[in-house]
């Protein structure tokens, strides 16, 4: 990827790397369906020979698509894995605690990565930086950017170049301005690596994939960005028609059929000259509906008619049913017009993705749920029964 090439279109397993017959079988509907990556979470050293079995069963079936490692909070892991995969996904701000010892770490798994031709994706999210960087710049899509800059001048001084990076955040503006800040970080650094471009969190529905399509193709119009994925809180199959879109729309032309094609050609035509305030209102020439019109305008944060929703599209470390619950939260909070509502499969990086929500719920695993506010837990260990009860009654003392 990158140097030109077409856009690559990629997307990530929900389910458990354990059960790996599942994990298989998901892998080999997603490339069947057309993506040309996929990512699965490797939680601790114990899945490491899950995804050995993985590897061989799809070996197998004669299914190569690429797999990406996806690796939180356990550097060793990265490293163990790294032999197995074509790509290792490690996040610098929660790749070792202390720093020092994080970058001793990844100068191991480039060595490792070297000797078996593995790349590497450097991919921070906004609200789940290292305190090392937050401390120096805040939470800010500069702190992105620098926080990304770091790790490529390692990787460079080590002549290692198998990198990509992203730095994915749910907000389209804090997102959109990261990534124009990298690009001309590496631009004037002289070191210029593919990036991979995605709104974090996005949701479901017309609203993920609206909201999706405003950010990645506000930067892919600039010529920024290489490989995409659109995360929806979905079945990871849903994701692939959208991002085959933009991938095409950008790079080689739409042609065929595409889900949604309308609604789609109406986020990318409208959104970025929105987000970028080329324009403050969508045209009625343009002929759009209320609906679509309201939806893209809240996409480009230009206008909010409902609540805002931040929800992770769930991966094998997610312990809940979050399509249902994310479904059931919508349903129940739909009249909170601006409010910020963030709903996360687990700990990994919920309370820090979503940073910028007024309420959030994430799960613990094992049955049990925290509800956040403005960042910080104020429930702890509720029955995911009645978890969702408690935080409408939460929100319902804060008004």
């Amino acid at each position: 990827m990158g140097g030109g090439r077409p856009i690559v279109v990629q997307t990530m397993c929900n389910t458990h790397t354990y059960d790996v017959e599942a994990t298989v079988a998901q892998i080999r509907r997603l490339a069947a369906a057309g993506a040309q990556m996929v990512r699965i979470t490797v939680p601790g050293l114990a899945d490491v020979e899950h995804v050995r079995q993985i590897r061989a069963r799809l070996a197998e079936a004669g299914c190569t698509v690429p797999i990406v490692a996806d690796i939180h909070f356990s550097s060793r892991t990265a490293i163990e894995v790294a032999p197995l995969v074509e790509k290792v996904r490690i996040n610098p701000g929660n790749f070792h605690p202390d720093h020092e010892q994080a970058s001793a770490r990844f100068q191991e798994l480039i060595e490792v990565c070297r000797t078996h031709g593995t790349a590497i994706r450097i991919g921070l999210n906004h609200g789940s930086l290292g305190r090392y960087i937050t401390d120096l710049y805040g939470n800010t899509p500069q702190a992105m950017a620098e926080a990304a800059m770091e790790w490529i001048r390692m990787c460079v001084e080590a002549d290692f170049y198998q990198v990509v990076v992203s730095l994915k955040a749910s907000n389209t503006v804090v997102m959109t301005q990261a990534y124009r800040q990298l690009a001309a970080m590496m631009k004037e650094y002289g070191v210029e690596f593919p990036l991979h471009l995605g709104v974090t969190e996005a949701g479901n529905g017309d609203a993920g994939r609206i909201k999706s399509c405003v950010g990645i193709a506000t930067l892919l119009r600039e010529g920024i960005g290489d490989t995409v994925r659109v995360s929806l809180t979905e079945d990871p199959e849903n994701e692939i028609p959208v991002a085959r879109f933009l991938a095409d729309r950008y790079g080689e032309g739409l042609h065929g059929d595409y889900p949604d094609a309308g609604m789609l050609e109406a986020a990318c035509e409208w959104g970025p000259r929105l987000l970028c305030r080329e324009i403050d209102a969508i045209p009625a020439s343009a002929g759009l509906s209320p609906y679509l019109e309201d939806e893209i305008m809240q996409a480009a944060r230009r206008r909010f008619y409902r609540p805002e929703y931040i929800a992770c599209p769930g991966c094998g470390r997610t312990m809940y049913n979050l399509e249902e619950t994310f479904e059931e939260v919508k349903r129940r909070t739909s009249h909170l017009k601006g409010m910020v509502i963030a709903v996360m499969g687990c700990i990994v990086n919920g309370p820090g993705e979503m940073a910028d929500a007024d309420w959030g719920y994430v799960g613990e695993g094992g049955g049990k749920v925290s509800i956040y506010h403005e960042g910080k837990p104020v429930l702890t260990h509720v029955p995911d029964s009645e978890a969702i009860d408690a935080l409408l009654k939460l929100i319902g003392g804060q008004q």
